[in-house]
């Protein structure tokens, strides 16, 4: 098993973080023609599927009291972000959102934290496969999930706040689960299970809030491993192929989006706690680059598959260049993203300009 553990901090000097910042532009009215009737609200997952539409599982459509609503709606949009329709409105898995993806067949997948269920709709917007099963509401005493430490065991085929899905190369699926079970489970293409790996801890193959995950081109699954501020990369299997750590110096003066500033025992919002991560399509050359994105001090950092740092960009706040707890992102290609922001309540169309800091460096 081969293992490669990356302290960024260490190979970077102060120097070449300064010329790493990358220059880019950000549009946050990409979104378009929404219905008087609908407000986006949390913007909690985004993703693209191969005609460049665009779906936002978003924490809108609320309804029910304070505590307890239900909020969750997915919406589609063109590629120049014009609202096309709503999908699986009053759905009986919505509950709360969190993120939603798109396999290479344009199916539709979204993870319903609230419910813990995962839901497969083909590129009709029917649904066509269920994972989990929420709460009966009849049956007594339901109410939300706990969070007993130890957690209570996982159960196969059951999901205790899932966050999010992946493919391999043969369409297996592997659903990271999550908030209580800190575990990975993996179903074969019809739905079957087949195995799951992962437990609550800190060591290299546990977890603590696997709260983001994606494959690159060879089927590899990238797990954001949020609580212990590190990307764990593991083959279809389960083998442990990799450890990815972010640490790159926070500047002087840079404030959380809200709250007092974060203390080391605050992993999850902590400089490179991986709260979002997304690889990107090949390019022409058949290269891919991972991203990933904290909630503070709010940045984006591009990399190799490897872990090697390229760049990072942003930081917390309201402005159009600034984000509010990047919850999913959509790598469309090499140097644009789609980032949904919680706090903010907006898609953010991200363009990435590495040729101006090459340019800016090179003047120096």
């Amino acid at each position: 098993m081969k293992k490669l553990v990356l302290g960024l901090a260490a190979l970077l000097s102060p120097l070449a973080f300064a010329q790493s910042e990358l220059p880019f532009d950000a549009n946050v009215n990409f979104i378009n023609g929404l219905p008087e009737s609908i407000q986006m609200g949390e913007a909690s997952g985004v993703a693209v599927n191969s005609k460049g539409h665009v779906f936002v599982f978003s924490r809108g459509n609320s309804t029910g009291p304070a505590y307890g609503a239900t909020a969750s709606q997915l919406l589609e949009f063109d590629g120049n972000g014009k609202f096309i329709r709503e999908i699986g409105h009053n759905l009986y898995a919505w509950s709360f959102a969190h993120t939603v993806s798109v396999d290479r067949y344009d199916n539709i997948w979204v993870v319903d934290k609230g419910s813990d269920m995962i839901i497969k709709f083909n590129p009709a917007g029917r649904v066509t496969m269920v994972f989990g099963r929420k709460k009966e509401a009849s049956d007594e005493g339901s109410e939300p999930d706990k969070h007993p430490n130890p957690p209570l065991p996982a159960v196969d085929g059951q999901f205790r706040q899932p966050t999010g899905v992946a493919w391999d190369k043969q369409d297996n699926l592997f659903i990271s689960d999550g908030y209580i079970n800190s575990r990975l489970a993996k179903y074969d293409k019809d739905g079957h299970w087949i195995k799951q790996w992962g437990d609550r801890g800190t060591e290299e193959g546990k977890f603590n809030t696997p709260h983001t995950i994606a494959n690159d081109a060879g089927g590899n699954i990238y797990v954001g491993d949020r609580g212990n501020r590190r990307i764990q990369v593991f083959d279809p299997d389960g083998g442990l192929l990799r450890v990815i750590h972010i640490d790159v110096p926070v500047p002087a003066g840079i404030l959380p989006w809200m709250g007092r500033m974060p203390t080391p025992q605050a992993a999850t919002a902590q400089s490179g706690a991986p709260w979002a991560i997304c690889i990107t399509p090949p390019n022409a050359g058949g290269k891919q680059f991972l991203y990933s994105a904290d909630a503070y001090p709010g940045r984006i950092y591009k990399m190799n598959l490897d872990g090697t740092l390229l760049g990072y960009f942003g930081k917390s706040g309201r402005m159009p260049k600034e984000f509010g707890w990047i919850h999913q992102m959509s790598c469309v290609s090499e140097n644009t993203l789609l980032v949904g922001e919680i706090l903010n309540w907006r898609v953010n169309k991200i363009t990435v300009h590495p040729e101006k800091a090459a340019q800016t460096a090179a003047a120096k």
